[in-house]
């Protein structure tokens, strides 16, 4: 069983605007509220491809009672209650480009944090355990190492989405998988990635640090997977973004909807990725998927090395 775990989840609200303005009211339409969460994120998409996940996370107020109620109505949920409010992370969409506005959320004690860790050592069938998104405040970068000691000890394998510093120690303690972006890669491993070569320099400092498998995403630019054997290379679809905020889970839980159950089949799982992120970044949250099948056509997968 795969267990997702967010935990600074969040509503997301996405909104259009027209340019913004500093001495006019900047009035919005088209409100789209979502119950959201990095890890929430890969546990929609992972259902929309048919692969079960529990979700994890700490919930707080009337918001966290909403994102716990909607994400309920797609995938199991085993929430830990907090005190204080879920967070509500604003988009605004404009001419110009999109506006992010993400907050900091509520703080988790350590108290819930250990009921969090009791809860996943109690989980039944923890076979993967996906964690997803940046603390909650008053959590300390720790708890990522207690989670990895819990999953070793349980015979469980840990995927990685995080922005955190202490990603580059984390690794050597050999996630099954990370997925870092160029942002990432350049603040955490020490790399700028400019062109293939260092793309490539990446991932091979990465993967000897302690990381099994990296998925290197590049926006606009594609993708980039190795395997401690091979790197393939997809490109993006070219389409009409109207929001990223969810491109990147869901570009990580399609391709695990393949990989996981065939470590083999990277083509057809990095296809899948690329145009499920594409069909996303189409969207106001994560949208219906209803494209990805025809953008699929116009993805390619190469081998590297």
């Amino acid at each position: 069983m795969i267990y997702t775990l967010t935990t600074n989840p969040a509503i997301d609200m996405n909104v259009n605007s027209g340019v913004p303005s500093y001495t006019h009211v900047n009035r919005t339409t088209d409100a789209v509220y979502t119950p959201n969460g990095k890890g929430l994120n890969v546990s929609f998409t992972l259902a929309h491809y048919g692969v079960k996940s529990t979700i994890l996370g700490f919930f707080g107020g009337f918001s966290g009672n909403y994102i716990v109620e909607e994400a309920s109505k797609m995938c199991p949920v085993k929430p830990v209650w907090i005190d204080g409010i879920t967070r509500v992370n604003i988009f605004v969409t404009t001419p110009e480009g999109e506006l992010k506005f993400p907050n900091a959320g509520a703080p988790v004690v350590r108290s819930k944090q250990e009921e969090m860790l009791e809860l996943l050592c109690n989980a039944p069938n923890l076979d993967v355990l996906v964690v997803s998104g940046s603390l909650s405040l008053e959590m300390d970068q720790t708890f990522y190492d207690e989670l990895f000691d819990l999953c070793h000890e349980r015979g469980a394998e840990l995927v990685l989405d995080i922005s955190h510093k202490h990603l580059a120690e984390l690794v050597e303690k050999k996630p099954l998988l990370i997925k870092p972006n160029d942002e990432e890669v350049a603040e955490i491993f020490g790399v700028n990635v400019h062109n293939e070569a260092d793309v490539l320099l990446a991932l091979h400092k990465i993967h000897e640090r302690g990381a099994k498998n990296i998925l290197l995403t590049l926006g606009g630019e594609g993708a980039y997977f190795f395997n401690g054997k091979h790197v393939w290379r997809a490109n993006a679809s070219q389409v009409e973004v109207l929001s990223t905020a969810c491109a990147g889970d869901s570009t990580l839980a399609s391709f695990m909807s393949i990989w996981l159950d065939d470590p083999s089949d990277v083509e057809k799982a990095l296809t899948r990725a690329m145009a499920t992120g594409g069909n996303v970044a189409m969207s106001a949250g994560l949208g219906d998927f209803a494209l990805v099948e025809k953008i699929a056509e116009s993805i390619h997968v190469e081998l590297v090395e």
